[in-house]
């Protein structure tokens, strides 16, 4: 006589014929074969539910030990699969994050955490329970198979030694460069956002070097440390270019990942909150300005396409870092004289760690820009919305130069 398989069982059953069907790239039959079978065991049996949910936040568990982030997983999640097994991700990382204190939590997270909004009803109550169970399949799948990538800061839980202690409120510096570029990107004006972003990057300046020198004075001295900004198609390759020149002007190193859409940004954690602020900014302003630009060359009866888009993005990328350049320049030349061999020490050690995160790194340049007037369209544009200092790393090639 036969027993009734337990909830266990079931999911283990599931997941054997669906997490683990051979996929040879594009998605063929065996594979929707497997998670059809798996997801009718999981939805005949209702009992098994909490068994389903519980593997998933194992899941999860494995891709934080593995490097990953809430944020990255997000991205990937939404890039790769769908809206259903994005809602099914929030949950699972938001029920796995209240297994630590707060405090234990690695810095970031918080706002990480609270980008996926509000909680939601139990997707597995939902009343289609084989589409739920597919869904679930679909992302225990992509989780399966993240591969390692470097860690940008501890795994929830453990405590790192060598962190540098963080508030729970905001710098007031931070508060008010938010404001700045929230009006800058606000303005109809150029002119109006220029000014803005120009004090906003100064205030990031000053805060920058306020934090190495209150780090200097103290008994123990902060290391470097990482975080992971996204950097989504379309024209990501620009995106690249204008986050490193952003990155290197606030003394940060950006490597970009463009298998999995993000940049790693290494760098103190004040000059890390700075990149944030004025790279989204930035691009805010800066695919604004395209927009408007390509609307007038439509007026003008001259049809503009993605050719043109890409080289706005460009030659703004690279005019923002020629600006930056500048006013990096100035802001180190005003800096006490005793404060600079610091700053040159963090420099340093930013390298230093960098190279540690990433011993092969490559260098690759980027294929040419090949509409002139989105090339002029886009540094014009660069012109009118500024943010500060100095720029190395990837660089951008002007009209007509090609690339390998």
């Amino acid at each position: 006589m036969s027993t009734a398989p337990t909830p266990q069982t079931t999911v283990e059953r599931a997941l054997a014929t669906a997490l683990y069907a051979r996929d040879s790239g594009a998605r063929d039959r065996s594979v929707e074969t497997a998670l059809d079978t798996a997801a009718s065991l999981l939805a005949a049996d209702p009992g098994a539910d909490a068994e389903l949910a519980r593997r998933g936040e194992e899941f999860v568990r494995r891709a934080w030990e593995r490097g990953w982030q809430p944020a990255d997983v997000v991205r990937i999640v939404r890039r790769d699969l769908g809206e259903p097994q994005l809602r099914i991700a929030a949950e699972l990382i938001r029920t796995e994050s209240r297994r630590y204190p707060e405090a234990t939590l690695p810095a970031r997270w918080a706002g990480q955490l609270a980008a996926l909004g509000p909680d939601s009803v139990p997707p597995w109550q939902a009343p289609d329970r084989f589409s739920y169970a597919t869904a679930a399949l679909e992302l225990y799948r992509l989780l399966l198979r993240l591969p390692a990538v470097e860690p940008v800061g501890p795994v929830p839980g453990e405590s790192p030694a060598t962190a540098a202690p963080r508030s729970v409120h905001e710098p007031k510096a931070l508060t008010r460069i938010r404001a700045l570029l929230a009006k800058a990107e606000a303005t109809d004006y150029p002119e109006e956002a220029e000014a803005l972003s120009a004090k906003a990057q100064e205030l990031a300046a000053r805060h920058s070097i306020d934090a190495a020198a209150l780090d200097a004075g103290g008994e123990g001295r902060t290391v470097p440390g990482a975080c992971r900004i996204g950097v989504e198609p379309p024209y990501e390759t620009a995106k690249a270019i204008l986050l490193d020149a952003v990155a290197e002007a606030n003394r940060c190193r950006a490597v970009w990942n463009s298998a999995y859409d993000f940049s790693t940004v290494v760098g103190y954690a004040a000059d890390l909150d700075a990149v944030e602020l004025l790279y989204t900014s930035l691009l805010v302003q800066g695919t604004a300005a395209m927009t408007r630009a390509e609307a007038s060359q439509r007026a003008g009866g001259r049809k503009r396409t993605k050719t043109f888009r890409q080289s706005f993005l460009m030659a703004y990328a690279s005019r923002v870092g020629e600006r930056l350049t500048a006013a990096a320049e100035a802001v180190s030349g005003a800096a006490p004289a005793g404060l600079l061999p610091v700053l040159a020490t963090r420099e340093v050690a930013v390298g230093a760690r960098t190279d540690e995160l990433f011993p092969r790194t490559t260098a690759t340049r980027v294929r040419g820009v090949g509409d002139e007037a989105g090339w002029t369209e886009g540094r014009a544009a660069a012109d009118a919305a500024r943010v500060h200092p100095e720029r190395r790393g990837v660089r951008g090639p002007g009209p007509g130069q090609g690339g390998g």
